[in-house]
């Protein structure tokens, strides 16, 4: 990579916007404490297993060892004589929490994928490479935990090109594994690097490749050189005449390849060893992209969806930025945003696109995990706290007042598990409120709602751990004394065929009357089938408008769909959602005189449930994917618990002496099973588990729940 382009392209250039994602336990957190403190920004190097992780901010992530909510800090790293600002997220592994992970990667120009050297790719390794695709984020990938028993660099490797299909090519390989771990071999250098440790790995010794690696070396750089060279018609012409292009050329068309998401590049090291991490950095600086090497950001006109707008990377063009997090504070709430265009300075108003509502940004913030550090202006690129936001939630556009833009939001998964909370007294009842208000804005993956037949407080979110986490917040972090309930799935509804019905409200109560009235069809549909009809699929429900001859007058219309959707909503069948359906508005009649708004919605309702009464209702459950590593001697358990379960096992493979199980489960069937697995397997083995998708409860099982035997 050429070293002047930074000093012509000016802040930008030296900017990365980066986050650290992988499966759970492969060490993200450790990776980037790691990078804390070889940066300077940490004097010391917090640990994950002690609980004094700087990212790891929460009790709950102390105490578990494990990262929640993600946690955005700024250091600085040289680098051929060149300062670069990092802007680093750090985030959740566990599957409760890969809206974190969702709305982080939305937001960052570039990813660090870490796998554990042992492992290899995990579960929720292949749930974050599929959002960093649906983001078109570049990617590192970074092989960790290479002082592991067991390590294997090439299995690893091996996994990432067959599992995520991803173009993996190694630039490291490493000296030794497990206990022999020396160091890293760095393919385009054609050095060794060792890391002292006397000092924390803060002394990095570069050698040359000892004699024993040489030829392993030579092989691992001859298939790194073939694959960039495929990637430039250039290269690849000079490649084949015989003349292997030199390391700076090599490099910057690796940059290329990496940032048009042609090649992963694959380093090595161990992070709790202090093995490899400064190499790490470098390459985040090598080969990821700044700020104006990724496409200009997209959006639409707010008063017309169909012109679509763009803003360049610079802070000369009008101000828009993109809310990822809002953080409830004491001090006032944590707005958190990406700065796409533009610059902004404290005090200064801007325009909530989505809402039309005008914000002050009384405070900006550069965040370092928990600790603040006051900006007077942010510029485009930069990843800032803001404080003084009063109406604007996660997926909304702040934008220049003058210059209205709406960026793309995010798309957020629907809840698969739910429980009842009451609070205890009517003091509590009033901070419960506040509360759920406060946290459903905090994180756009929680819903709460309160059931009028019941009395209660229903909570929902994805997993036991999520629900747990949200338990503890209201006790411990906001004193509300609640009682909770059993956790509960989260079943929806849905029709297995066409059908048609009507739809007549009349009412007749002296003076004006109510009068509406309307014939419907009903079909099971799908997202891209309403995409591919350019019709709006909302809460699971498309409508399409096929009155010809003003039957029923244009302004009855939209009440109808609002009828038919509400009745979605609340469920026909046992109170459940319904999904995946499509209204087709056929025919009507009006009143002149009773015809309203309101008897026509009332028409809708009315139509809707008669038509799914025709339509084979059914009830669909939340099946999970479920991954299980076990010693072989408990695959018998194991396989013979899951098919209890009514699980699927769709594969089992074979590594060294353990089983990897995978298998589609029922959710309803999986409460409890850390617990009953460690029984089975002495402790020895692991799972994950994460929503697969909603499938047809078997009819005998679907009885007991409407019966409320499992509800």
């Amino acid at each position: 990579m050429a070293t002047s382009a930074p000093a012509k392209e000016g802040r930008l250039a030296t900017t990365r916007n980066f986050g650290i994602c992988a499966h759970i336990d492969a060490g993200k957190t450790t990776v980037s404490e790691r990078i804390l403190f070889y940066t300077g920004k940490n004097y010391k190097i917090g640990e994950v297993h002690e609980g004094t992780a700087t990212m790891d901010s929460r009790a709950d992530e102390q105490e578990r060892g494990i990262t929640i909510e993600s946690a955005a800090t700024t250091c600085s790293w040289d680098r051929n004589d060149v300062k670069y600002e990092l802007n680093l997220i750090d985030t959740p592994g566990h599957v409760d929490f890969t809206i974190e992970v969702e709305r982080s990667l939305r937001v960052l120009d570039g990813a660090v994928a870490v796998f554990d050297g042992k492992e290899g790719v995990e579960a929720q390794s292949e749930t974050v490479w599929r959002q960093a695709d649906r983001y078109r984020v570049p990617r590192i990938c970074f092989i960790n935990k290479m002082d592991k028993l067991g390590a294997d660099f090439e299995f690893s490797f091996n996994s990432i090109k067959e599992r995520l299909g991803a173009n993996a090519v190694a630039v490291q390989f490493p000296m030794g594994h497990g206990n022999e771990l020396e160091g890293v071999i760095d393919l385009m250098l054609m050095k060794a690097f060792y890391f002292s440790e006397q000092d924390m790995g803060m002394t990095v010794e570069e050698r040359d490749i000892p004699e024993n690696w040489q030829e392993t070396a030579n092989l691992w750089r001859a298939k790194m050189v073939e694959a960039v060279a495929e990637t430039d018609d250039a290269l690849l012409e000079q490649y084949l005449e015989g003349t292997e292009p030199d390391n700076e050329v090599l490099r910057a068309a690796l940059r290329q390849a990496t940032i048009d998401q042609k090649i992963n590049p694959v380093l090595c090291g161990s992070a709790l060893k202090n093995i490899g991490v400064q190499r790490l950095i470098d390459a985040v600086v090598d080969y990821l992209p700044n700020p104006t090497e990724v496409p200009d950001v997209q959006g639409t006109d707010p008063k017309d969806k169909e012109v679509k707008l763009t803003r360049p990377h610079n802070s000369e063009a009008p101000f828009s930025a993109l809310v990822f997090k809002v953080v409830s504070d004491t001090h006032g709430d944590l707005t958190y945003a990406r700065i796409y265009s533009g610059q902004i300075e404290k005090g200064s108003r801007v325009l909530n696109a989505g809402n039309g509502k005008r914000e002050i940004v009384s405070r900006i913030f550069e965040m370092h995990s928990a600790e603040r550090n006051p900006l007077d202006v942010a510029k485009a690129g930069k990843i800032v706290a803001f404080v003084g936001i009063k109406n604007s939630i996660t997926g909304d556009t702040l934008c220049d007042i003058d210059e209205p833009i709406i960026l793309e939001r995010m798309e957020f998964p629907d809840p698969v598990i739910s429980m009842s909370i009451e609070p205890n007294t009517t003091a509590d009842k009033e901070k419960l409120g506040d509360a759920l208000v406060t946290i459903r804005r905090e994180d756009p993956s929680f819903r709460s709602h309160f059931d009028e037949a019941t009395g209660q407080t229903i909570i929902a979110g994805m997993g036991e751990l999520h629900l747990e986490i949200i338990k503890n917040k209201l006790l411990r972090d906001l004193k509300i004394d609640v009682n909770v309930g059993a956790p509960r799935v989260a079943y929806k509804e849905a029709i297995s065929k066409k059908a048609e019905a009507r739809g007549t409200h009349k009412k007749q109560t002296g003076g004006r009357g109510q009068f509406g009235d309307c014939t419907i069809s009903i079909e099971p549909f799908t997202q891209e089938e309403a995409d591919e009809a350019e019709l709006d699929f909302k809460d699971g429900v498309a409508f399409e408008n096929k009155i010809v001859g003003g039957s029923i007058p244009k302004e009855f219309i939209p009440s109808v769909a609002t009828g038919c959707r509400a009745t979605s909503l609340s469920g026909v069948l046992a109170g459940y959602p319904m999904v995946g359906v499509k209204v087709t508005l056929l025919d009507g009649s009006y009143h002149d005189v009773d015809s309203s708004q309101v008897a026509f919605e009332q028409a809708g309702i009315l139509a809707f449930k008669a038509a799914c009464q025709k339509a084979g209702l059914q009830l669909l459950e939340p099946v999970m994917k479920v991954q299980i590593t076990t010693p072989d001697e408990f695959l018998g358990n194991v396989t013979g618990d899951l098919n209890r379960r009514r699980a699927i096992i769709a594969d089992t493979e074979q590594r060294g002496n353990a089983r990897l199980v995978t298998a589609e489960a029922p959710l309803s069937e999986m409460f409890g099973y850390s617990t009953t697995l460690r029984g089975q397997t002495q402790g020895r083995a692991t799972f994950t588990m994460e929503p697969l998708d909603y499938r047809p409860v078997p009819p005998n099982i679907a009885k007991t729940i409407l019966e409320g035997g499992k509800g």
